[in-house]
């Protein structure tokens, strides 16, 4: 027993013999003072002359009695008190050591989980954020290069969008012949070079998805989409979700042709077919607590909205499928159900 005790304050609490030694309780005072009192009272009882008392061995008897049952009754509940005390000290001291422990393991184990997770974190922005950088340079480049453009094969002659109509006003001015635009002599841009502009480039050794890219970005419709569609795809590659991963359920090119056409709500419902719950649990997310993202969803949403209404009367259905499987739809797709667009 000696020997645990010694060991105990290496625990964080004191032993009970150190806890409360070198100083008198107040109950031990008080037990001190009465007992003195009941001796005192017991020798003056006892010294009291009595006569005629018949047996005096039974007289010393009751009298040692008298003396020692309230003495004894006294101190054991004085050292019934200390004990209690003494027990109640060293379990105060007891929580204090297990919760000083157990708020230091719950402080290593944070900084265990930050310390391994932050740099992972912190990689895997700076690798968006470069990749981010080398599209915006690469599509810097081929904007502003010079090159003469590749003419498309004869089977793929057909303009991908039709041009909206200009209205006629009787108010207006007539358009001088020196007026004339850049985009009038710019021959218009093919099927399979908005296709795969909308699917953007592979990789950098991808040549044909950079040319389909830079003709594209010529024409100011298309170019309006393929930013927005850019703006999108990198707020999503933020939260982890790239379009490659996504799988959607296919749609017959005749929804999307009533889509095109202004139809909403159960005729176009299979266009919501991405089922990856966790992208749209994260995109929803996303719409809810960043004002940025809403806007710009919102924004590709409209601009989407208009460029397919163009494309869909010059598309056949092979075009329109190819259209869907692009990463531009797909992204139009989860952000549509989000959103609510084919509810």
């Amino acid at each position: 027993m000696a020997d645990g005790r010694d060991k105990q304050p290496e625990l964080g609490f004191k032993a009970r013999s150190d806890a409360g030694g070198g100083s008198l309780h107040l109950s031990e005072v008080l037990a001190g003072v009465l007992g003195l009192v009941w001796v005192g009272a017991v020798v003056m009882f006892t010294l009291q002359p009595r006569e005629g008392d018949a047996d005096q061995g039974m007289g010393l008897v009751m009298t040692a009695l008298l003396l020692l049952l309230p003495l004894a009754l006294i101190w054991i509940s004085v050292s019934t008190m200390r004990t209690v005390r003494l027990l109640r000290d060293e379990a105060a001291r007891l929580q204090a050591t297990v919760e000083s422990l157990r708020n230091a393991y719950l402080t290593n184990q944070q900084a265990q989980a930050t310390g391994g997770l932050k740099p992972s974190v912190e990689r895997r922005l700076d690798e968006i954020a470069a990749a981010t950088r080398q599209t915006e340079s690469v599509l810097a480049g081929f904007v502003t290069r010079r090159e003469v453009p590749q003419m498309a094969p004869p089977s793929d002659r057909r303009a991908a969008l039709v041009a909206p109509p200009k209205p006629a006003s009787a108010d207006e001015q007539p358009v001088l012949a020196l007026g004339t635009s850049v985009e009038d002599f710019r021959a218009p841009l093919s099927m399979s070079d908005f296709i795969q502009a909308l699917n953007f480039p592979e990789s950098a050794d991808d040549k044909d998805g950079f040319r389909a890219l830079r003709l594209a970005l010529e024409d100011r419709t298309v170019a309006r989409l393929i930013r927005a569609a850019q703006d999108v795809l990198t707020l999503l590659s933020e939260e982890g979700i790239y379009m490659d991963d996504l799988k959607p359920d296919h749609a017959p090119a005749e929804v999307w042709r009533q889509f095109a056409k202004g139809e909403r709500g159960r005729p176009v419902a299979a266009l919501a077919g991405i089922r990856d719950r966790s992208s749209l649990a994260l995109t929803s997310a996303r719409m809810r607590e960043d004002p940025v993202f809403r806007d710009a969803g919102h924004h590709f949403l409209r601009t989407f909205d208009r460029t397919f209404a163009a494309f869909e009367p010059n598309a056949t259905d092979s075009e329109i499928s190819d259209l869907a499987v692009t990463r531009t739809a797909r992204a139009f797709m989860l952000i549509g159900r989000v959103t609510g667009t084919f509810d």
